[in-house]
């Protein structure tokens, strides 16, 4: 049985770089703050009503936790075993789901409003993680995960490849930004918005690509692998701090579960040791220096000494 740490600094959170300690907090330590999960996803911070969001996909509902009190309750179910989420430029809620096989946006008076189901006449496949640019741009990631078994959705028909997708904040006009990547998982913009990085969830090793982003600001071009997970590790998803630090979900393995933490070139410098794998996380708080890491059957919390660059 996990128990958190009672000693100062939390062994769970382990320097590999000195560039890594001005980021961590001797006197904050890692906190449990929800479990009984099955696969908890998609964390999104709400702060002006002081809670969070997560996906618990194979139970097919969206989970909150209060700040003020702790609370943990169901936000929504059936959530259409919702993945990823985030908010827009307005604050409004815009989730993908895998058994619609669409990204939505949930209005102020909790109205659904469909952004995108199709490309090019065909249906999506079951959309994992999305953004929201600062022109109100909505990018997401179309793997075919939700759509292979009946544990994360249903199982049902490949129609496109698995691509990433740009839909216009005006036109409401998707366009396919990115192809050729072997099940697209976790996307994330760099502080400045010149760089798009996407985990390559099928690669062997499994590969997180960066983008430029060029053109007018619609487009993408390069798509390197900056950082190689090597054989066991599993990127999933991740955020960046307002340094530009690339602070990602990771496992599989006792070694390897949790959070690690790479700098802008793709250097490793920090890692936050959990019980259980970290599929995905975003920055919170009052301040956006609190951590938040969506991990199997449960979501941890620790403050960490940045914070979470706009937008994530």
């Amino acid at each position: 049985m996990w128990e958190p740490s009672q000693r100062y600094p939390d062994p769970s959170v382990e320097v590999l770089d000195a560039r890594f300690e001005k980021y961590r907090l001797p006197l904050a330590s890692v906190e449990r703050l929800a479990d009984g999960c099955r696969w908890a996803e998609g964390p999104m911070w709400f702060g002006d009503g002081r809670y969070l969001l997560w996906s618990d996909i194979p139970n097919n509902r969206i989970l909150k936790w209060e700040e003020e009190t702790g609370a943990v309750s169901t936000f929504r179910k059936p959530s259409d075993y919702a993945n990823g989420n985030t908010r827009d430029r307005r604050g409004r809620l815009v989730t993908c789901e895998h058994d619609s096989r669409r990204v939505t946006r949930t209005e102020y008076d909790g109205a659904i409003t469909v952004l995108c189901d199709r490309f090019e006449g065909k249906r999506l496949n079951s959309p994992n993680d999305v953004v929201v640019k600062s022109d109100g741009s909505i990018w997401f990631t179309d793997p075919s995960f939700g759509i292979l078994g009946h544990y994360e959705g249903h199982v049902d028909q490949v129609e496109l490849p698995t691509n990433v997708y740009r839909v216009d904040g005006t036109t409401g006009r998707a366009t396919l930004v990115a192809e050729g990547i072997n099940q697209p998982n976790g996307l994330a913009f760099s502080p400045d918005e010149r760089r798009l990085y996407v985990v390559e969830s099928r690669s062997r090793p499994r590969a997180i690509r960066a983008y430029d982003v060029t053109g007018d600001g619609a487009a993408l071009g390069g798509g390197e692998a900056l950082i190689d997970a090597g054989p066991h590790g599993t990127p999933d998803g991740f955020r960046c701090d307002v340094d530009g630090n690339l602070w990602c979900g990771w496992g599989m393995g006792e070694t390897l579960d949790g959070v690690m933490i790479f700098t802008p070139d793709g250097t490793p410098i920090g890692r936050i040791a959990l019980p259980e794998r970290c599929a995905n996380l975003c920055f919170g708080g009052p301040k956006r220096n609190r951590l938040f890491m969506a991990a199997s059957h449960s979501v941890y919390a620790l403050y960490v000494n940045t914070q979470g660059a706009p937008g994530g």
